[in-house]
């Protein structure tokens, strides 16, 4: 018969095996779902870029995110999923399926392609030219027209300029070397010459091109500048939309395959980096509205937008990332991250002020080197709000 010290030493002892034996199947699981540096990726699910759960508590593995807002009078608040942080995110949808991804996609592209059909047609006259030479052209786009046609061949700024005049390739789409949102105004640049083009595909490729665009938000912005650092990745919950990236949403993402949702969906979290200026404190028929300089110095689809709204700020008329707008509310976060965000009752009196009116922000500013000639530009144009 077994006597209790020895009982005792082999119960230690299984102990000490399984718990060995987790920490295998552990490491095992952070080789399989942690992405590599150098594109390298291993694993199914190698875009998440956060294992799953573990069984024992190990180190957190996978993208640190700096979910961080920051002012001129105030320090950075770390967003982590073991942490009580003031960037609280909305609650995450665990059991989400590609089946349901792919049918609010489906139903929010019927949504957009409605409105495209709507983008405005534009004649010479129409448009207001700030500077023109032999190699690009710079407009004044208004808000309410598609920058490029699209599948469906919609009335475009592109189409307008390229019909009005020309380009050394015969074709509108060789003109295009950035765009502005339907809904947004302001400067944009188009190539005349496969030179220019080259050129300046390479100016903004390397970010030398400065742009900043001025908007009316929603409250009063305290503080007189600011920078917001927040991750953004793509929206499952409302595709195609963006929004800030957790931890915990991007867990939500694990078990969904390239092939079922597409990779943008699954792509890693993008780093995110917008400064803002306090211009001045308006009112919008009695709602206190700030006018403010917004430069994107890491330059993500609908960045502007999802940071405005993720501060508890959202831009005057974004009908997508503003208040009952088509995307998450707060950029995807449970409440903006300023003290002085706008409450809902003051967000849905200046969207009822606003109306069907355009959402106002405006591209104000733009400077880059000539793409031939090296001569350095900058232009402005003044906000239509």
């Amino acid at each position: 018969m077994m006597s209790p010290s020895n009982a005792n030493t082999n119960a230690n002892t299984n102990a000490i095996i399984i718990q060995f034996s987790l920490l295998i199947c552990s490491l095992f699981c952070i080789n399989a779902f942690t992405t590599y540096p150098s594109g390298i990726h291993r694993g199914r699910w190698a875009q998440v870029t956060t294992p799953l759960p573990l069984p024992l508590p190990l180190p957190s593995f996978g993208i640190s995110h700096s979910c961080s807002y920051s002012s001129s009078t105030s320090t950075s608040t770390p967003c982590s999923s073991n942490s009580k942080s003031s960037l609280r995110m909305s609650a995450v949808e665990k059991s989400v399926t590609a089946e349901e991804i792919n049918s609010r996609l489906e139903a929010q592209l019927l949504k957009l392609k409605a409105k495209d059909a709507t983008s405005i047609a534009l004649s010479k006259e129409d448009l207001k030219i700030i500077h023109e030479d032999e190699h690009i052209i710079v407009v004044d786009k208004p808000a309410g027209v598609l920058c490029v046609p699209g599948k469906e061949n919609n009335p475009s700024l592109s189409q307008a300029v390229f019909d009005a005049y020309g380009s050394e390739s015969g074709r509108a789409d060789k003109m295009v070397v950035h765009r502005l949102g339907m809904d947004t105004s302001g400067l944009i640049v188009f190539a005349r010459t496969d030179k220019a083009l080259k050129g300046m595909n390479t100016l903004f490729r390397t970010r030398k091109v400065t742009r900043s665009y001025e908007a009316l938000v929603c409250g009063t912005i305290e503080d007189s500048e600011g920078s917001i650092n927040l991750p953004l990745m793509r929206d499952y919950e409302f595709p195609p939309y963006m929004r800030v990236s957790t931890d915990e949403h991007q867990r939500a993402l694990i078990g969904l395959d390239v092939e079922d949702v597409g990779k943008k969906l699954l792509e890693r979290p993008k780093e995110s980096l917008t400064k803002y200026e306090v211009v001045g404190k308006e009112e919008l028929e009695g709602n206190a509205v700030t006018r403010v300089k917004l430069s994107s110095v890491s330059g993500r689809t609908h960045q502007l937008n999802v940071h405005c709204a993720a501060i508890g700020h959202p831009i005057v008329g974004d009908k997508v990332y503003g208040i009952n707008g088509e995307a998450a509310a707060n950029g995807g976060l449970e409440e903006g991250t300023l003290s002085s965000r706008a409450s809902t009752e003051a967000q849905e009196s200046i969207a009822s002020a606003i109306g069907d009116k355009s959402m106002c922000v405006h591209a104000n500013t733009i400077s880059f080197e000539h793409p031939v000639t090296g001569e350095k530009l900058s232009f402005e144009s003044g906000a239509p709000f």
